[in-house]
């Protein structure tokens, strides 16, 4: 019987479990189909991610392939890049004082109620601070394991923020019709590509893997796509397709790298720190709505645009709830764009520096 030894050699090569894969792969596709039914956001991370801690939590992990992994952060990249179009400036230099000012509020409004929820002692480390960045829930779990943070309490936080502001903004539609609809998920996700576009992303994806490579900077595969994917769009004025084919394997991928690393402890853990998960994420959403506000005072612009553009849902999640309500959608990326690249920018060092202040106080009493 071939037990997959080398007689010769005298050493033994363990078969890759291909059962554990099989069942990974059936329990996140069934997974995610239910959340898709159940228009619960994000279903296509979150289905995996799922998967992995139930199989985490009966011992049969696997691991996944790091070449899949940073594959993945490029095509989340390629996915960002879209929303980077040539007209964002225009759009932005507008009424740029506005924007600016909103956009910062959003940023110190989150990280101080990251701070807060880090000194509560519900999330530990800075993966309070990350989770409560308003940057968008996968990039922000790329960025903040990338930077050494426990990205397992980030996607809790993220993926409960995302759901609190579509929750949100589902009861908002019902009070302020004004022609918009209820929010359709197919609208932006099964929309047709063309064969060359897709080549273009691949390509870029895979140029985007190597300058991560060279560059070893954190999450420089996402990074370098965002850079390269929107050089591209203004360049060639087409943006890069990312399919939902494309899109469901790299959050498969992601969201397994997360759920696998999940152990009884940690859901243990998140189940105690949920209630203040919830706590702070209704708070975020309700400071977000005020900025709206503003925005409908200043700008005379419908409410639900206002709080779309203000949101802290990420852009992936807001470009579908915006297109598909017929809402303003290039105001709307353009202030969660602008968003994005100050959490991109400055999340990191603010990450740092509260976690050291914090350290520091610790260390003090």
């Amino acid at each position: 019987m071939d037990d997959g030894t080398d007689e010769a050699a005298g050493k033994q090569y363990p078969r890759p479990p291909l059962t554990r894969w099989a069942a990974l792969l059936a329990l996140s596709i069934a997974l995610t189909g239910l959340l898709e039914l159940l228009a619960v956001p994000a279903a296509m991370l979150l289905g995996p991610m799922l998967a992995g801690i139930v199989l985490a939590m009966r011992g049969k992990t696997v691991t996944v392939p790091r070449p899949c992994f940073l594959a993945s952060q490029a095509v989340i990249g390629c996915l960002i890049a879209r929303y980077f179009e040539p007209g964002l400036l225009a759009t932005l230099a507008n009424d740029w004082p506005v924007f600016v000012g909103v956009t910062f509020a959003v940023f110190a409004a989150s990280f101080v109620l990251g701070y807060l929820l880090m000194r509560s002692g519900a999330v530990p480390g800075t993966a309070a601070i990350w989770g409560s960045a308003p940057g968008g829930a996968a990039p922000m779990v790329i960025l903040a394991d990338a930077y050494g943070a426990d990205a397992r309490p980030v996607a809790v936080i993220t993926y409960m923020r995302v759901l609190t502001v579509v929750v949100v903004a589902s009861v908002l539609l019902v009070f302020v019709g004004d022609g918009h609809t209820a929010p359709d998920r197919s609208v932006a996700l099964w929309q047709g590509f063309d064969l060359a576009a897709l080549g273009v992303t691949l390509l870029v994806v895979l140029a985007s893997v190597v300058a991560g490579l060279v560059l070893r900077i954190p999450a420089g595969p996402m990074i370098s796509a965002i850079v390269i994917g929107t050089a591209w769009n203004w360049w060639s004025g087409a943006a890069l397709a990312t399919p939902a084919p494309l899109l469901a394997a790299a959050y498969a991928f992601i969201g397994w790298r997360i759920g696998l690393t999940f152990s009884r402890d940690v859901v243990a853990s998140a189940a105690r720190s949920l209630p203040w998960i919830i706590l702070s994420s209704l708070v975020l959403v309700a400071m977000c709505a005020g900025l709206g506000g503003l925005l409908v005072w200043q700008l005379g612009i419908d409410p639900v645009t206002a709080y779309l553009a203000t949101s802290p849902g990420g852009l992936d999640s807001i470009a579908i709830i915006a297109v598909s309500t017929h809402s303003d959608t290039p105001l709307v990326m353009s202030l969660q764009a602008m968003r994005f690249l100050v959490a991109l920018s400055l999340g990191p060092r603010v990450a740092m520096f509260v976690s050291n202040k914090f350290s520091k106080i610790n260390a003090m009493t």
